[in-house]
């Protein structure tokens, strides 16, 4: 991609203001360091190594990551080489992978059940290494995790007997306003597992919709948030941020206008991603809180308003998503800048990877 402007960029694409993205990443390093929690981003918003240095750069203990692919793309000759993982790792394919990155960075993994604790002792069986391992808790999202502190301390204590594994300590994921039910659970869990005898060195937790209230759970040692590195739409309306702290947005271009209230845009689900997250339409406009998206097919978005539309076949527009997660994992690369100074294409090293 041979450009000189951004307006010279082929659309529709992701742009990426760096200015924007560090300055996020500066602001949340110094409210962890001011309450004293280590910060471990999770990259899969990003799934860019260097905003993963730049963000261990400015006191990140560290990155998170979902899958093995990911870990293996984000510290692939990158200099990074702490990753926790945080996600059941199951089956012998998994295990081979698991192993061969154990050798090279420091790693952690999670499990929720004896199952998975004894799928990763046997990963590590006969390498001379052992694994570090923390006990996901479910402290009320509902997905993975143990579902009580009793379990917590009876999962810890079994990986603590394993002779491949170290126990590493707690985690979760809590839904959107559970920061007081974190404290709750891991308070007695760290207490049930240390009546064992067995330290419980980290209590790590997450999720950028709370990042701002982290320290009212004092329990909690590490923070993981994803989506703070670029915010979007959906931590907007939580009043989690502004959209000038937006640094991802979608740029596209309008390519016909039916009528004078509708306009239709050369980006669809497989640029702005069909994820609503409990909002109505699918992305902001950037100048104009008068139009919504309400309408996405593949490649087509229609943008509708009460007021005169006022646009014209050519002209682009500007539109933070709902989800910039599933944005930036839609293309192979995005455009990165400083305000309006083209940088260049970045590619998604992280994206889509299998093997």
């Amino acid at each position: 991609m041979a450009t000189s402007s951004l307006s010279s960029v082929e659309t529709p694409f992701v742009q990426v203001d760096l200015d924007i993205a560090e300055r996020n990443i500066v602001r949340l390093q110094a409210y962890c360091d001011e309450h004293g929690l280590k910060l471990r981003p999770h990259i899969k918003t990003h799934k860019l190594p260097r905003l993963a240095r730049f963000q261990v750069e400015q006191g990140a203990v560290g990155i998170t990551c979902q899958k093995l692919s990911e870990a293996d793309a984000m510290t692939d000759g990158t200099g990074l080489e702490d990753v926790l993982i945080t996600y059941n790792l199951v089956g012998e394919a998994k295990r081979e992978r698991l192993r061969a990155l154990s050798k090279r960075i420091r790693l952690s993994v999670v499990a929720d059940s004896a199952a998975v604790v004894d799928e990763l002792a046997a990963a590590m069986k006969g390498t001379g290494r052992k694994l570090t391992v923390l006990v996901e808790c479910d402290t009320g999202a509902r997905r993975c995790g143990v579902p009580t502190p009793e379990a917590a301390a009876e999962l810890a204590n079994r990986i603590a007997a394993s002779s491949e594994l170290t126990f590493g300590g707690l985690m979760t994921y809590p839904p959107v306003g559970g920061t007081e039910a974190v404290q709750v659970f891991m308070q007695r869990a760290k207490s049930l597992i240390e009546a064992f005898g067995i330290p419980v060195e980290t209590i790590t937790s997450g999720g950028s919709p709370d990042m701002w209230r982290a320290h009212e759970a004092p329990i909690v040692t590490e923070y993981r948030p994803g989506t703070y590195v670029y915010n979007d739409r959906s931590l907007v309306t939580r009043g989690v941020c502004g959209f000038d702290d937006c640094a991802l947005n979608v740029v596209a271009t309008v390519v016909s206008v039916p009528d004078p209230h509708r306009a239709i845009i050369d980006a669809g689900s497989k640029v702005l991603t069909s994820d609503l997250l409990g909002l109505t339409g699918h992305g902001h406009v950037l100048g104009r809180p008068d139009i919504a998206i309400d309408q996405l097919s593949e490649e087509h978005g229609r943008l509708v308003t009460e007021q005169p539309i006022n646009l014209s076949v050519g002209d682009r527009v500007r539109i933070v998503p709902n989800h910039a997660c599933v944005v930036a994992n839609m293309l192979d690369f995005v455009v990165l800048c400083r305000g309006e100074t083209l940088i260049g294409p970045e590619p998604v090293a992280a994206r889509g990877r299998v093997w």
